[in-house]
C-alpha cells in the first residue's frame, strides 16, 4: 500500500521552536516527528511514501534523502499554492490506482494501521477516517458513527455548543483512489470541510474506524511537553535510540559519558556523545545528542535539544531548551520557560515563568528577563476568543500588539482595500485604534475612521459602503480592565473563523507584506457616514405611523456612543423623550452585574412616574436594548424575544423568523397562528446574523437584547431595533403590557453545572448515546424533545460548564427535567473519573 505523508505546516502554533525549523522536523524523544511516523507506516509495510512540502522543504529532504536509510521509498512532491488537505493530496496521488493511506505528519501515534485497514477494506469503504478519543475535541473534526460504523455526522474544529461527542478525526484516512474523482484539480480542497459533507450528502460509503492506540496531535508547546511525559512515562509504543540501563527508565546514548555522583531520576534520555557533570540531578527529562551539563546543574522535567551547554549549578525547570543554546552557569530557568535556537543565557541570569526567547537572542550575565524577548510583545495559543480578541489594557493589548494586529487584518484583506475603523470614548480605545489604523495603513490599505462611534454604524457602514469590513475597539462592558476588539466582514458582521484562522496565521508568522512609501494606505474621516446611516435608516421606518401617537419614551443611552446620533433620529418621530446618562462618560461604561440591575430598576421607577409608554435602555456598544413596559415592570429576556416575535407577526403579515435554539417553544406557536414560519440557529451572534441575512427572513433574535430586522441590516442595531418596536406599537395600537398578556404563558428553567474541560466531549457523547432513539436535536448542544416540552444541555463556550435549559408546560415539569439530565451527568462523570482512577 502506498501513503500519503502532509508535511507542510508552519508549526505557528509552536513557535519559538519552529522559527526556522519545518513542523515534523520537531524532534520527539531525539528523533525527528517525521521519522516516527516512517517507523510506523514501514512497520505495517507501507513503504512507498508521497511526502507533501511547503515550510523549509530542504530540510525535510536533507535529513530524509529518498528515504534508504529508514527502509522506506520516499518521493516529494512540493504544490506551489496552497491547496488544502484534500487539495494536495490530489496533487501528490494523481497516478494512485490502488487504497492508500493519508496521515498528518505532526502527530504522534502507534495506531494499529493493519486493523483500520481491514476493517476499511472488510467495510468496502470509499473513505475511511481513522477516529480516536480525546479530552477537549474542539481544535479537531468530531466524529459521529452507527452501530455498523458509518459516518452520520461530522462537524470540522467545533465550538463547545456544537460538540456532540469526544470522537473525533485523527488526521489519518484509508482512501480509495475513486474518491480523487470528488477533489478538483490545483484548487483549495480540503478533506473536512468540502470532501467529507459532498460524501455524506451523496450517501457514498464513508465510515470511521474507533482506534485504540495511542495518539496525540502536535499542535502547540503544551501538548509536545505532553508528549514528551508520555514517552517517558511509556504510554505509546515508539522506538527510542540508545540502550536501556537495567532496573531503570532510563536510555543512554552511544558515547555518552555520566559522571558515577550523577543522579538520574524517573523517565530520563540521554542522546549520544553527551557528557553529564559529577553531581548534576536531571528527573523526567529528555536530554539531546552531543550536549554537555556541567557539575551541580539540575533538570527537571524538560526537554534539551542537540548541542546544547549548561554550566554549572544551572536549573532548569520544566522547560524547553532548542538546540546550540549556552546557557551561563547559576543560570535560572522557571517553569514554563522556551529558549529557542542559538540562543545565550548569561551567568547568574533569572528567567521567570513562561518567558519565551527567540532565537540567536542574548541575555546578559544577572539579567532578569520578566517578559518574553521575541519580535512581538504578545504571545498566545489564539489571538481570538468568544467575544472578539479580548485582553488586559496596555498590557495584552497593547499598542505594539495592536499594529501587529492591524497589519495581519490589512494582509488578509489586500492592499487598496477600504477598512472603517471606530472605537468608544475611553482613551484607552482611542490609543489602541490609532495603532490598528498604522498597521493597517502599512500593508497598502486605506482606513476610514469614524472615531467615537456606536458599533451598529460601523456595521452598516462597512457593510454598504466598504469592501473590506472594519474594527471597533471599546472598554469591555464586563470588565474594566479589558479592552475588546471587535472584527467585522465586508458585510458587518462578526467575521468568519476561518478568517480569524488567517489573520492569526499572519499574526504569528509576520509574513505579511509592507507596502513601499508611495502604496501606504490612507486616512480619512468620513463626515457624511451618520448621514447615510440615517437616510437609510428613515427609509425603511414608517414616520408617520409613530408620529401619530406621540409616544413618550424614556430612553437610557447608558453613557454610550448611541447619545451621539441617536437623538437626532428621535427628534424626527415627534416623540416626547426623556433622555437618561446621555453623556459620553468612558469611566461608566463597565457595569457590574449589580449596576446593570440598578440601571433597570431606576429606568422602571421613571416610567412608572412618568406615566410613559416604554422605557428603553441601550447597551454601551449600542446593540443591545432592555425594555420596560409602560407598567414599569422590566422584561425579561425570553418574554422581549416573545413580544418582539409576536409584533412582527401581527405587522408584517407573513414570513420567517430567526430565533436560537434556547429560545421559548411559544413562538413557534404564535407562528402557527399568524402564518409564519420560525428557523432555529446556534445562540453566537455570528449564527444569528448570518441566518438573518437569508433571504426569507424578516426579523431574527436572542433573549440577550439583540434584534435584527434585515430589510435595514442583518446585525444587531439597538437604535433601529427601538424605532421599529415603536413602529410596530403603534401599527397594532397595543401597548407592551397587552402584548405580555396574548403571549401564551411559559417556563424555562436554567441551570449551570460546573465540569471539567477535559469532560465535557466524554459527557456530551455519553448523552448522545443514551438519547439515541429519542427526538434530538443537534444544532447547538443536544437538545432533546418530550413532545411540546424539551431540555437542552449546552456546554459554555468560555468556562468550565453545561448550561442546562428546560421548557414545559409548568415550571415543575420544567425543573423536574433539569434535576433528571443533570443527575444524569453528574452520575456519568463520576463513573469517567472513577475509571480514569
Amino acid at each position: 500500500m502506498r501513503a500519503v505523508l502532509m508535511a507542510g505546516g508552519f508549526g505557528t502554533r509552536l513557535r519559538p521552536i519552529t522559527i526556522a525549523l519545518p513542523k515534523p522536523m520537531v524532534p520527539l524523544a531525539n528523533i525527528p516527528l517525521m521519522q516516527h511516523i516512517l517507523s510506523l507506516l514501514k512497520k505495517f509495510s507501507i513503504k512507498e511514501i508521497s511526502v507533501l512540502l511547503y515550510f523549509f522543504p530542504e530540510k525535510i529532504k536533507g535529513y530524509f534523502g529518498d528515504g534508504s536509510r529508514f527502509g522506506v521509498t520516499l518521493k516529494y512532491e512540493n504544490p506551489r499554492e496552497d491547496l488544502e488537505t484534500a487539495g494536495s493530496v490530489r496533487f501528490a496521488a494523481k497516478d494512485f490506482d490502488r487504497t492508500f493511506l493519508v496521515m498528518s505528519g505532526d502527530i504522534v501515534t502507534d495506531i494499529d494501521l493493519e486493523k483500520a485497514i481491514d476493517f476499511h477494506l472488510s467495510k468496502r469503504a470509499l473513505v475511511t477516517i481513522v477516529l480516536t478519543r480525546v479530552t477537549n475535541p474542539l481544535p479537531f473534526g468530531i466524529v459521529i458513527t452507527d452501530d455498523d460504523g458509518r459516518v452520520v455526522k461530522f462537524l470540522e474544529k467545533p465550538t463547545w455548543g456544537e460538540v456532540f461527542s469526544d470522537t473525533i478525526n485523527s488526521g489519518i484516512y484509508i482512501l480509495e483512489p475513486d474518491v480523487l474523482e470528488f477533489i478538483p484539480e490545483r484548487k483549495e480542497f480540503d478533506f473536512s470541510r468540502n470532501l467529507f459533507p459532498i460524501l455524506l450528502e451523496k450517501g457514498l460509503p464513508i465510515y470511521g474506524y474507533i482506534s485504540s492506540g495511542y495518539w496525540r496531535d502536535i499542535g502547540n508547546i503544551e501538548e509536545y511537553r505532553a508528549a514528551h511525559r508520555d514517552v517517558l512515562s511509556g504510554l505509546i509504543d515508539i522506538n527510542l535510540s540508545g540502550y536501556k540501563i537495567r532496573g531503570k527508565r532510563v536510555w543512554l546514548g552511544n558515547r555518552s559519558r555520566v559522571e558515577l555522583t550523577a543522579r538520574l531520576k524517573g523517565g530520563v534520555i540521554i542522546g549520544e556523545g553527551c557528557v553529564i557533570g559529577g553531581n548534576v540531578k536531571i528527573s523526567n527529562s529528555i536530554i539531546g545528542n552531543n550536549c554537555e551539563i556541567r557539575e551541580d546543574a539540575l533538570i527537571e522535567d524538560s526537554i534539551i535539544w542537540d548541542g546544547v551547554k549548561i554550566g554549572e549549578r544551572a536549573e532548569i525547570h520544566e522547560s524547553i531548551v532548542c538546540s546550540n543554546v549556552t546557557i551561563g552557569d547559576k543560570a535560572y530557568l522557571s517553569v514554563g520557560t522556551v529558549v529557542s535556537e542559538h540562543c545565550r543565557i548569561g551567568a547568574r541570569s533569572f528567567l521567570k515563568a513562561n518567558v519565551k526567547v527567540w532565537p540567536y537572542k542574548e541575555v546578559e550575565d544577572d539579567a532578569t528577563l520578566a517578559s518574553s524577548l521575541i519580535w512581538g510583545e504578545k504571545w498566545s495559543r489564539f489571538i481570538f476568543g468568544s467575544y472578539g480578541v479580548t485582553g488586559i489594557a496596555n498590557i495584552e493589548i497593547s499598542p505594539e500588539f495592536a499594529a501587529k494586529l492591524g497589519a495581519a487584518f490589512g494582509a488578509s484583506v489586500g492592499k487598496n482595500s477600504i477598512v472603517y475603523t471606530s472605537r468608544d470614548s475611553h482613551k484607552t480605545s482611542r490609543m489602541i485604534n490609532r495603532a490598528i489604523m498604522t498597521g493597517i495603513l502599512s500593508t497598502g490599505v486605506h482606513v476610514h475612521d469614524l472615531g467615537v462611534a456606536p458599533i451598529p454604524l460601523v456595521r452598516f457602514l462597512a457593510g454598504t459602503m466598504g469592501d473590506a469590513g472594519a474594527i471597533h475597539v471599546r472598554k469591555s462592558p464586563f470588565d474594566p480592565e479589558l479592552i475588546d476588539i471587535k472584527i467585522f466582514d465586508n458585510r458587518g458582521m462578526d467575521i468568519h473563523p476561518n478568517k480569524e484562522k488567517t489573520i492569526e496565521r499572519l499574526f504569528f508568522r509576520e509574513d505579511f507584506a509592507r507596502a513601499t512609501m508611495d502604496e501606504t494606505g490612507e486616512i480619512s474621516f468620513p463626515i457624511h457616514g451618520i448621514e447615510y446611516y440615517q437616510d437609510s435608516f428613515f427609509k425603511n421606518v414608517d414616520v408617520k405611523a409613530i408620529k401619530e401617537k406621540k409616544f413618550k419614551i424614556i430612553i437610557d443611552y447608558g453613557f454610550g456612543s448611541c447619545a451621539r446620533i441617536f437623538p437626532e433620529i428621535l427628534g424626527k418621530l415627534g416623540c416626547d423623550v426623556i433622555s437618561l446618562n446621555a453623556n459620553l462618560d468612558p469611566s461608566k461604561i463597565t457595569k457590574t452585574s449589580e449596576e446593570f440591575q440598578r440601571c433597570l430598576q431606576n429606568l422602571s421607577n421613571i416610567v412608572r412616574s412618568l406615566k410613559a409608554d416604554v422605557g428603553i435602555m441601550l447597551d454601551a456598544g449600542g446593540e443591545k436594548i432592555f425594555i420596560s413596559d409602560e407598567t414599569g415592570e422590566i422584561l425579561n429576556g425570553d418574554t422581549t424575544l416573545a413580544v418582539m416575535s409576536l409584533y412582527v407577526m401581527r405587522t408584517y403579515g407573513s414570513g420567517t423568523i430567526a430565533i436560537p435554539v434556547t429560545a421559548s417553544r411559544v413562538i413557534d406557536e404564535m407562528a402557527a397562528v399568524y402564518n409564519f414560519s420560525v428557523k432555529r440557529t446556534k445562540t453566537s451572534s455570528r449564527s444569528i446574523m448570518e441566518l438573518a441575512a437569508e433571504k426569507e427572513i424578516v426579523f431574527a433574535g436572542e433573549q440577550l437584547g439583540g434584534f435584527i430586522f434585515p430589510e435595514f441590516h442583518p446585525a444587531f442595531d439597538g437604535m433601529y431595533a427601538s424605532v421599529k418596536l415603536l413602529e410596530m406599537m403603534a401599527k397594532v395600537s397595543m401597548g407592551i403590557h397587552e402584548a405580555i398578556r396574548e403571549i401564551p404563558p411559559f417556563h424555562i428553567v436554567h441551570e449551570k453545572l460546573p465540569c471539567p474541560w477535559e469532560m465535557r466531549g466524554k459527557l456530551i457523547r455519553r448523552l448522545i448515546e443514551e438519547t439515541k432513539k429519542m427526538n434530538v436535536q443537534l444544532i447547538d448542544g443536544v437538545k432533546i424533545f418530550f413532545n411540546k416540552d424539551w431540555i437542552l444541555v449546552l456546554p459554555s463556550q468560555d468556562q468550565s460548564f453545561f448550561n442546562i435549559f428546560a421548557e414545559a408546560s409548568t415550571i415543575e415539569r420544567a425543573a423536574q427535567l433539569i434535576e433528571e439530565f443533570r443527575g444524569k451527568l453528574i452520575r456519568w462523570k463520576e463513573e469517567e473519573e472513577g475509571g480514569s482512577n
